[in-house]
């Protein structure tokens, strides 16, 4: 995985990489939003199964997915009592949107912080002459 922006553009940038890079996931995170997206909504022992992981594992990846916004969980109940969570994904194209903001939002930042360094190149301009002076 390319360390800048520089490298980034350079590299052979799949989709998976830059959804990883925007949304500060990890392999292991996008297999579980894919595992969901495959078999509809799992718990985290089944979806431990299916990834081959242990289920402890399995719930740190659904809870990275879920504080990014890409997977949520749904409380069912159980005849008998009490209750489970079954977690679900979000469409693909909601998914491709949330990217898409994030990006335009990066995007519209690091053009305000692009904007400000012309002011203070022209301050260290006029220190830098006035110290000459």
């Amino acid at each position: 995985m390319a360390n800048s922006i520089h490298e980034m553009i350079r590299a052979s940038f799949r989709c998976e990489d830059m959804v990883k890079c925007v949304l500060g996931l990890k392999s292991l995170d996008i297999d579980t939003y894919k595992a969901l997206l495959m078999h509809g909504p799992l718990t985290a022992e089944k979806l431990g199964e299916i990834l081959n992981r242990e289920r402890s594992t399995a719930y740190r990846s659904l809870q990275n997915l879920i504080a990014c916004g890409i997977v949520y969980r749904e409380t069912k109940s159980i005849d008998s009592g009490g209750y489970y969570y079954e977690y679900v994904a979000i469409e693909p194209q909601e998914m491709k949107q949330m990217v898409k903001k994030n990006v335009d939002e990066w995007y519209n930042q690091m053009n305000e912080l692009i904007e400000k360094m012309d002011d203070k190149v022209n301050v260290l301009v006029m220190r830098m002459d006035d110290e000459e002076s």
